[in-house]
């Protein structure tokens, strides 16, 4: 190995009678039709426009922020064709390990559950603590029943949420 690229050895091609093996390409495995990048918000502007287009929801173990997308095209942003879902954890929720494990699970809660949201939301999820110890089953039942929640306030106001603007005076 030179200058951090990586060299592939001879012997890590040749199996252990000598035989000839191919590599694994990993760009044909199965998984998600969904590219994961594409799912997640991931810029601070992104996470600052939900917060101020929407109001903050209720679960047992999570808090979460929710808004439609729709009026993005028309300000020129570009619109997206997969909902996205940001994740925050703060420092209060413990320290770097733990805040890493929760991320994770939430994660994955929100990989299995994401078909339930319409391809035009961004929500963003704040997990309390209790979700390091949370069965795992739990938690992806309550993200599959937020993101169910969020769909169907969604299509019941049609605008996505209530009283989501504030007036000049208040901001």
């Amino acid at each position: 190995m030179t200058n951090g690229s990586q060299v592939i050895c001879p012997a890590a091609v040749m199996g252990a009678r000598g035989e000839s093996r191919a590599l694994r390409d990993n760009s044909t495995m199965p998984g998600d039709p969904l590219d994961q990048r594409s799912s997640r918000l991931r810029k601070h502007a992104d996470y600052q426009r939900v917060y101020k287009e929407s109001r903050k929801h209720f679960s047992t173990s999570m808090s979460y922020f929710f808004r439609r997308r729709a009026e993005d095209a028309a300000a020129g942003l570009e619109t997206l064709d997969s909902a996205r879902v940001g994740l925050t954890a703060g420092r209060v929720l413990g320290k770097a390990v733990d805040r890493n494990r929760i991320k994770r699970r939430m994660r994955e809660a929100v990989r299995m559950n994401l078909s339930r949201l319409p391809r035009s939301v961004d929500v963003v999820l704040h997990p309390r603590k209790s979700v390091i110890d949370l069965e795992f089953g739990k938690l992806s039942a309550e993200v599959a029943r937020i993101f169910s929640t969020v769909s169907t306030q969604l299509e019941k106001t049609g605008s996505g949420n209530r009283d989501t603007k504030k007036p000049e005076a208040q901001r």
